[in-house]
Parts: C-alpha cells; structure tokens; sequence
C-alpha cells in the first residue's frame, strides 16, 4: 500500500520543547517524557547511553523502574513523531542503538541549529566588514527565541543546558548590539541594554556596551552613572575592581576619547591581514613553530569541538586566555589531535604559534625543566641572548611582557606535571595554550581554569576511518569481517592501528586475515605492536608511563593484569593487593592521573585491553608465583565472600553453602537492605562470572562451585538466564575436573535449574536425576530431597502433571521428616500448583493456603509472592474474579518488594487476563503493557506471546471477547 508522504518535522527547544509536523503543533506528553526528547535532540544526532538520559530525567535518585519507564516514554514519542515507522523504517526519528537512543533529524529542522548557523554566519560577514547584513542576521538568529530555554522542564540536563543556552544567547545579543552600535543605531539598544544590564548587574560586557551607546547618544554623564554602578555592585558583592578594558573605557568617556566618536566597543584586535606595528622595544619575530599535521588525519569531531567551543565565535580574542588539557592514556593521540587542532586554528592567533616538547614521558627519561622550556621560547621571541635575565623568576616576567597584547598559540607538548605548565602560561589574555599529557594535571583545571578535553579509544566509526585512510576503502571492503577483527584486537588505540595498518600497506599482498591471524596468535602480548622504533613501540611507550609510578602504585598497576573482569571496584582492588582500602583508593588516583586506569564511575576502574596485556606481562615478569597466586586468592574469596553477604537477603530461608575460611588481607563487604545487594550483584554481574571462570582455569574447583551456588538466586531474580546456565556448567566442569562430589552435586542441581528455566525439561531432569542419585551415594539426606521435589517442579513446568503431584509427594514427605520448613513450603506450592492444573482446585487451594501460612511465619516475600499469584488463578479459574484480582495485586507487592522482575511479570499477565474477563480491556491493556516492558528489559522469550496478546486485544476479535483462552 502507498503510505502518504507526512509533512517535515520542526522541533524547538529556544523555549519549551515543542514540535510540529508541517502547521500542526504535536502533543509532546509529560516534562519527563519531553527531557528524554530534548536529552536526544541536543546531541544532534550523537548516541545517548540509557544511564545519559536516566540521569537527565531523574538525576541521581533514579526509581527502580527508571528503565522500564524510559523505555515507555520512547515508544510514546515515536508514537507521536513516527507514524509511518511501522510502514518504512526509514522514517524512523528515535533510533536504537547498542546502549542507548539517537534522534536521526536534519539540522535545520531544530531552531537552536538555526540559530547556532545564523550566528556563524554573521560573524563571517562581521569579518569582511558586511555590518548590515550581519546585524539582520543577528536579529534573526534571537528572534527565534521564545522565552526560557527548556521552559517548564526541570532535572540535571535542563539545568546545564539552560544555563549554556542562556550564556549563547547573551553573547549573540552582546555581539548584536556591538554591531548595531557599530552602524549607528546607538539609540535603539539603549532600553535593551538597560534592561539586561539591571538583568545581569555583574556582566560587565553589558556594562561596556551601554556605556558607549549612551555616550555616542550624548548622554556622557549616563554612561559615567553606569560604570558607578557597576563598579559599586562589583565592589559589594564580588570585592573586586572592574576589568581592564571597563576602566580603560571609563577613563576614554572621562576624556572624551576621539576614539569613541562613532566607534565599537568591541576589543578590536589586528586581523591575520592587518599589520602591526611594532615598538622598538618589541622583537619582530613571528614565530610558526607547529610540527607538520598529519594529512590523513580523521575523527575525533567531539573532543576538536570542546577546544573549538573555547574561542569566541567572532573571532575576538582580547578579552581570553584560553587553556585546554587534552590528556589520555599512552598511544591515544593527544599529540596527534592537538597539531591538527592548532594548524586549523592556527589563522586567529596572527602573532604566531609556539611548540615545544617537554618530554614528560619520553625514552631518554630526560624530562625538560621549565627554565629550559622558556630560554627556548625567549629566542623563539626574538630575544637576543644578551637580554634574557640570569634570574627565571625574570625569565617569566620577559616571557610574559612579550605576550602581552599579543595573540599568540602555544602548545606545550607531553607534560608530566603541573610544575612544567605554569611558568610557560601567559600572564594576559590573547592566547590560546593548548597541553598534552598523559597526566589529568588537576590543579591546572582547578586553579588556572583549565578545560578539560579527555581522549578515550577511537570510536568504531573512526577505527574504521583510520585504517580506510592508510589501507584504501577497496582493501576493507574486501574483507570486512578481518576488519572488525583487527579494530577490535587493536582495542580502537590509535598507536596499535598505526602499526598495524603500515604492516598491512608494507604487504598489500597479504590477505587481512593474515594480520589478523598474526594478532590472535600474539593474544597476551604485546609482540604484535612494535613498529620499528621506540615512539611505534606499544610496549615501550606504555612503559614510559609505567616507569613514571610509584613503586606501590606500579606494584597495584601489575596486580591489576591478573584481573580477568571488565572493571573493578576500589575494595575489591584493596583485596587483591592485600591493602587497606584507604591506601589503595590513593593508589587507584595516581593510576588515574597517569591515564593507566580510567574511573568511569565513581570508585569503578577499567583498564584498556592493551594495557591490561602489558600489565600481565609485567606481573608475570615481576612479581613471584607465590605471590600472584595469593593475590588472585584475595580477590576470589573476595566475590565469594561477598557474594554469600548478598545470598540470605536474596534468597531469605535457603540453607547457606559452607565456605572456607578467608585469606588474610581480604575484607568482603556486608549489606542491610535487599535493594543494596540486588544493586551490588548487578553492577557486579560480569565480574562474578568471570570470577568463576577463573577460579575453574586457575584448578580453584572449590571456590567455582560455591560461587556459582551462592550467585543463582541473583541471576534468577534479574533473569539472567545465560549467565546462571554459563556459570553452573563451568563450575560442574571444575567439580568433576578435581573429583569433588559434593561440588558435584551441588553443581547438577545449579544446571537443573537453570535448564529448567531454559525451558530444556528433559535435560534438566536427567541433572537432577544425577544429583539424587549422588545425595543418596553421600549420606545427603537434605540434598536427595531437594533433588526430588525439584524434579516434581520440572515435571510441573512441562506439563507432566501426574508425575509432578508424585514427585512433589514424594519430596513433601521427604522434606517434613528432615524438618525443613521452608523446603516444606516449595513442595506445598508445587504440589498445589499441579492440582489447579489439574482442575484440582480444593486441593490446589488447601495445599496454597498451608504454603503461604508458613511462608509468612518465616518471612518469605520471594515465594510468597509465587504462591499468591497461583492462588490469584486457582480464583480466576472459579471465576470468582474481584478475588483473583485481590491475589494479583498482593503477589505483585511481594514481587516489587524483591525485586522479582519475572514474577512482577509473570503476574502482571495474568492480572490482564483477570481484567479482561471483568469487562476491563482499558485495564487489561495497561497490565499487558507492564509486563511487556519487563520482558523486553530482560529479554525474555515471553515477550512475543505479550505481544501476541496486545495485537488480539486490539483486533475486532479482541474488542468483542471478555477474555483470552487461558
């Protein structure tokens, strides 16, 4: 069918946020929802994580359900901006990606690009001297402007956005009325500039504005009133003088300065065209000292336009002294994108550019002091040798006179430290001063004003623009999968690409599997990485940061190789070193500053891949056997210590494994509420994994099966099927692989488990057969029962309901002679569901109503939530309704109170079912919808049949039916 072609989209956010198709104003729905539209459209076009837009909906007191709901408000908006997606994906707007969303609109269909355009625009006009024309662009560009910029929203992103928005539009209206007064309009900003200047008492760009226009006006002993006025706000609030340039305007209107006749009060400066004369006093040196830029250089868009951002947009530099630190680990390429920013930029600084190398990290270890570094620059000024001062202190006061009025671009190369900076800072504004270093250097951004610009991997975009630039788009298209190989084995470091890629074009006759091949091969060293020479050496250049730690640090630094997880927290970083948490929290900073280890959350470490494989080389290179195993003893029982913290809140009433003791230096944390270790596991979750797989590789057999054990309650309740699957079959490996029986058995019944939430039944009855078989072999009378009333539970979930009412017999009798209470409940609620399958309803309730009586005498909400959803049945299936309904409600309160996500769902289902047969599909509908939110965040397979029954509610079949067939 041909789908009619919907009118252009437009959206503002100068404003509230809004959105129209063609004329027609679209409903936007709620604040939050219109964050999460503003959250997307202001990265234009750019990914925003699921964490970036939690943040900016809820901030830091995020509900439980945060991400259910987020989903909820996405499938609203494209709802709303999308009707013919389902028709052509194409004309999708919002679109998903690998962690998150991305708003796919044009630019010029959201008013702040147009604005950001316009006032671009008419800064280039402003230069070659169009005045008029960039005045009407300029009231253009602000007439777009409603009101308050994301008026009406509240939340983080609103109030850091607002606050930026706020600053451009104050600054386009501080460049308009410059050019207004420039062509003469002096009179007509005087009501606007008094309005603003009352709005913002302490700007004293406004100040100077208002100044001139009034003097221009005739109107000189006003304009002397203003700069009294600002003055005394100034004083009063702030304890500060005016700036320069507001006094020296002050003084000129004192004189009636000819200068002021008709002129701007824009901070005229000479343009790269324009010739300045020089005094006699002044050295007539223009220095271009910049390396050469790397003709193939690409990506890395986002962080050019932090340090873009940093210079004015009409080019009028005399009021800034701009700094920017772009740091990262070894091999990322600061250099790289500091020389290609500088040769871009290079045109607005006319008096020259400044480089030097300060060899903070370097193979001669000989790192250049700060005196060497400005003796440099004096003669790079001109400055004969006669007339540079003995005395540095001297040195820097000559350095920074000659700077002075002066626009001028330094970059300061590879610095170690904060120490090599300072003296080389002009001391007045004019200058843009770009740093490089493998160190944060803090104390630059915090008491210099430093922008910070962090350079993390190559995005997989830029790797692949990387290697088309060096190879040839031909070469990669050829073997695309060998591509994303290679990119992905290089670990997107643009270094190790480098010297990959020049192998790959010294051979063109080599297949890029080959490399690839050669990569893989090399997998635990960095042999594969050097490129002929100590700066193409990964290894070498990695350890000239290494070389630079303290011994301590360089010691945690080793340690760190042996962790197999994807990130690491401090106290868990303390039990692997075998140190005090405060000490090692002080030891992860100096790993930060050197960019060794990135903190991607506060106290949560990642280490680059390549650098993980240097710090493997170096531990197994350094450190003692002995030692090594001991250090990943600590950090084993330390996640399965923890782990058994979480287990009795998760899993409240289930016997607890035995451990063994912990080594020394391992302290494992505790936990007080439910919510606090269902968090912990899932931050953790990867790591517990992969802890496990350790512990199998490393011949730790014990500490495998009994993590893995103590982790099943977790990836239930979260449904994390594939890791409960992944981790109780390496531990049954392991278990066997040491001949430990009792592992063994435990370990059958974890893969039981969770096969029988595969849904695999036959597989997962053949595992609990095994493990009964090897209870009874044991003398494991509790263990042999569990084994039983669990395979009743599996027959159950197959449809074997005879067989489920024998076995849960044969398990409840088991179980109530053993004097297991809690074990008496699960065979009870088996049992009971069996019979209300069966059509065995008096039964079935009898049998539920015994369960949830000790249930409650014990506390547990986690079965009890199960219970009261089958009892919900066992009423609908009566069609005493309002009673069903009344179970649903109770059981979905246990489920929320755990946290059970699939139970949540699961009654959710059936509370719909529930409601439909009651003549409520309004009702039915919103408890579908829930539950289909859940299974989509868990990804669940029941998801389809949700949305099955979504589709049947909404056919003609559906609006007519009082309820699905059960």
């Amino acid at each position: 069918m041909k789908i009619a072609t919907q009118p252009a989209l437009r959206f503002a956010v100068l404003g509230p946020v809004r959105a129209w198709r063609g004329e027609e104003e679209l409903i936007l729905g709620s604040p939050q929802q219109r964050v999460v539209l503003a959250a997307l459209l202001l990265r234009r076009g750019r990914l925003v994580t699921t964490d970036e837009l939690v943040y900016a909906v809820w901030g830091e007191d995020s509900p439980n359900a945060a991400i259910p709901v987020l989903r909820t408000y996405i499938s609203r908006l494209r709802k709303i901006l999308e009707p013919e997606r389902v028709h052509d994906e194409s004309r999708a707007v919002i679109v998903s990606a690998t962690d998150g969303y991305m708003a796919r609109v044009p630019e010029d269909v959201l008013d702040l690009c147009v604005f950001e355009q316009q006032v671009a625009q008419a800064a280039e006009l402003r230069t070659v001297g169009e005045l008029s024309a960039a005045s009407r662009l300029l009231h253009a560009a602000l007439s777009g402007w409603s009101e308050t910029p994301l008026a009406g929203l509240a939340g983080p992103l609103a109030e850091a956005e607002r606050s930026r928005l706020d600053e451009a539009r104050l600054s386009a209206l501080e460049t308009r009325f410059d050019v207004d007064i420039q062509i003469g309009r002096h009179d007509t900003v005087v009501p606007e500039l008094r309005a603003l200047t009352n709005q913002y008492p302490l700007r004293e760009r406004l100040c100077e504005l208002l100044m001139v226009a009034l003097y221009q006006s005739g109107r000189q002993a006003e304009a002397l009133a203003c700069y009294r006025a600002t003055r005394n706000t100034l004083v009063t609030e702030l304890g500060i003088e005016p700036g320069a340039s507001l006094r020296a305007l002050h003084q000129n209107i004192l004189t009636a300065d000819v200068s002021l006749e008709h002129s701007s009060p824009s901070r005229r400066t000479a343009t790269p065209t324009e010739a300045r004369p020089a005094s006699s006093s002044e050295p007539l040196t223009r220095p271009a000292q910049l390396p050469a830029d790397l003709a193939i250089f690409t990506g890395r868009e986002a962080e050019l336009d932090q340090v873009r951002a940093l210079l004015p947009m009409d080019g009028n530099h005399a009021g800034m002294m701009a700094i920017s630190v772009v740091s990262g680990m070894a091999g990322i390429g600061k250099t790289t994108l500091a020389v290609h920013l500088a040769h871009e930029i290079a045109g607005r600084f006319p008096d020259g550019q400044l480089f030097i190398n300060l060899r903070g990290f370097d193979a001669t270890g000989s790192i250049m002091m700060p005196e060497e570094a400005i003796r440099i620059f004096l003669d790079a000024l001109g400055v004969p040798p006669q007339r540079i001062p003995s005395q540095f202190e001297a040195q820097i006061a000559l350095y920074r006179t000659l700077l002075a009025k002066r626009r001028m671009l330094i970059l300061l190369d590879n610095a170690r430290d904060v120490e090599q900076v300072r003296p080389l800072l002009p001391g007045s504004p004019g200058c843009l001063v770009i740093v490089t270093s493998r160190n944060q250097l803090t104390s630059l951004i915090a008491s210099e004003g430093a922008h910070p610009v962090t350079l993390s991997q190559l995005t997989l975009a830029d790797a692949h623009d990387f290697l088309r630039l060096r190879l040839g788009a031909k070469r990669l298209s050829a073997q695309p999968l060998a591509v994303d190989e290679l990119i992905a084995l290089c670990g997107r470091l643009p270094l190790a690409l480098a010297v990959v890629a020049a192998r790959a074009a010294i051979n063109p006759r080599f297949p890029l599997t080959a490399i690839v091949e050669e990569l893989r091969d090399s997998q635990g060293s960095l042999d594969a990485f050097t490129g002929g020479d100590l700066r193409t050496d990964v290894r070498a250049i990695f350890s000239w940061s290494y070389d630079a730690l303290s011994p301590l640090a360089s010691r945690l630094f080793r340690l760190l190789g042996l962790h197999e997880g994807p990130d690491i927290s401090a106290p868990a970083v303390a039990a692997l070193a075998g140190l005090p948490l405060r000490e090692a929290r002080n030891l992860l900073a100096e790993l930060t500053r050197a960019h060794l280890l990135v903190e991607r959350v506060p106290g949560r470490y990642t280490m680059h891949d390549l650098l993980r494989v240097y710090a493997g080389e170096e531990v197994h290179a350094e450190e003692p056997p002995q030692e090594q195993d001991r250090a990943v003893e600590r950090l084993l029982a330390w996640y399965l210590h923890t782990v058994d913290a979480v287990y009795p809140l998760l899993a409240p009433h289930r016997q607890r494994i035995p451990l063994e003791p912990m080594p020394p230096g391992c302290r494992p944390l505790s936990f007080t509420t439910h919510d606090q270790a269902l968090q912990w596991c899932e931050i953790e979750r990867a790591n517990l994994v992969a802890a496990v797989h350790q512990a199998a590789v490393s011949g730790r057999a014990g500490v495998a099966w009994r993590l893995a054990a103590v982790s099943w309650a977790f990836f239930y309740l979260r449904s994390h099927l594939h890791d409960w699957l992944d981790t109780s079959t390496t531990a049954l490996a392991a278990a066997r692989a040491a001949f430990d029986r009792k592992g063994e058995a435990q370990s059958l019944a974890d893969v039981a488990g969770a096969l029988t939430h595969w849904r695999r039944f036959d597989e997962s009855i053949d595992h609990y057969w095994q493990a009964m078989v090897l209870c009874r072999e044991l003398g494991d009378r509790e263990g042999r029962a569990q084994a039983v009333c669990n395979l009743g539970n599996v027959y159950l979930n197959s449809g074997r309901l005879d067989k489920a009412v024998e076995y849960s017999r044969r398990g409840l009798v088991m179980i109530r002679h053993s004097g297991y209470s809690y074990g008496e409940a699960i065979a009870l609620t088996n049992l009971g569901d069996a019979y209300q399958q069966l059509g065995r309803l008096d039964e079935a309730n009898d049998c539920l109503e015994g369960a949830l009586t000790i249930l409650r005498t014990v506390g547990n909400r986690w079965v009890e939530g199960v219970v009261l959803d089958i009892l919900g049945t066992v009423a609908h299936r009566l069609r005493r309704y309002a009673e069903a309904i009344e179970r649903y409600e109770q059981a979905l309160e246990a489920h929320r109170d755990v946290a059970n996500q699939w139970g949540e769902g699961h009654t959710l289902s059936n509370l719909g079912d529930a409601q439909l047969a009651t003549s409520e599909p309004g009702a039915a509908r919103d408890s579908w919808l829930k539950a289909l939110a859940i299974w989509e965040e868990l990804d669940h397979p029941d998801a389809e049949s949700m949305r099955d029954r979504l589709r049947y509610l909404e056919g003609p079949v559906g609006r007519d039916q009082r309820c699905l067939t059960r």
